[in-house]
C-alpha cells in the first residue's frame, strides 16, 4: 500500500473514520492508484476546501491551512462598527484572520438586525418622507405667514390707536403694506435655512 488506509488517516487527522469516508466520497482526499490515502495531498486539499471554523481539532502533524487575506475595502466597512462595540477592529493590509472577519460579519448582521427591529416598532422613518414631511410643514408656515398681515393689520391699527391718513384718507391697508414687507423679508431669510438628514 503507498499510503494510508481510511483508518490510519483517520488517526492522523484525529476524525472518525465515518468523517474520512464522507471526505473520500466528497472528493476532499487524494488517493494513490492502489485506493490509499495520499496524507500529505490529502491534508492540503482539506485544509482548502474547509472552512476552518467548522473543522475540528486537527492533529499536529497537520500542516496549519492558509487563510485567504480580505480585502481592505470590506474591512474598512466594519471597522468602526466594532469601534463602536468596544472591540478591537480588524487590523488592515492583508493580516486578519478569518476569525476577525467572521466577528466583523456577525456585527454587522446584529446592527443590520437592529435597526430593521427599530423600523418596524417605528422608531425609524423613511429618509425620502421625512424631507417631504419637513418640507410639506415649512410650506404650511409660511403660507400662514403669508396671510397673517391681512388679517393682523386692522387689529394691529385699532388696538393701537393708529390712523394712517394718505391725502386726507384713512388708509388701514398702509399699515397691511407695511407688515406685508417685513413679513417676506423674515420668510426670504429663513428660505435660506437648508435642513441636513446626511
Amino acid at each position: 500500500m503507498e499510503g494510508m488506509s481510511e483508518r490510519q488517516y483517520a488517526a492522523h487527522v484525529g476524525l472518525s473514520r465515518g468523517a474520512i469516508q464522507k471526505a473520500k466520497e466528497a472528493g476532499r482526499l487524494v488517493q494513490h492508484a492502489d485506493g490509499s490515502i495520499d496524507a500529505v495531498a490529502s491534508d492540503a486539499q482539506r485544509a482548502a476546501m474547509t472552512d476552518p471554523a467548522k473543522q475540528r481539532g486537527a492533529s499536529e502533524n497537520a500542516p496549519p491551512p492558509k487563510l485567504k487575506p480580505v480585502p481592505d475595502t470590506a474591512l474598512s466597512a466594519v471597522g468602526d462598527t466594532l469601534r463602536e462595540n468596544g472591540l478591537v477592529p480588524p487590523v488592515t493590509g492583508g493580516g486578519t484572520t478569518f476569525l476577525q472577519a467572521k466577528t466583523a460579519n456577525e456585527v454587522l448582521k446584529a446592527q443590520e438586525r437592529k435597526l430593521k427591529l427599530a423600523k418596524l416598532k417605528g422608531e425609524l422613518i423613511d429618509r425620502n418622507r421625512a424631507v417631504g414631511l419637513v418640507f410639506r410643514l415649512a410650506r404650511e408656515e409660511r403660507d400662514a405667514w403669508v396671510t397673517w398681515p391681512a388679517r393682523a393689520a386692522a387689529l394691529m391699527a385699532s388696538e393701537l390707536g393708529v390712523m394712517i391718513v394718505d391725502h386726507g384718507v384713512l388708509e388701514p391697508a398702509m399699515m397691511q403694506k407695511v407688515l406685508e414687507a417685513h413679513v417676506r423679508a423674515q420668510l426670504e431669510s429663513l428660505a435660506e435655512v437648508r435642513i441636513d438628514l446626511s
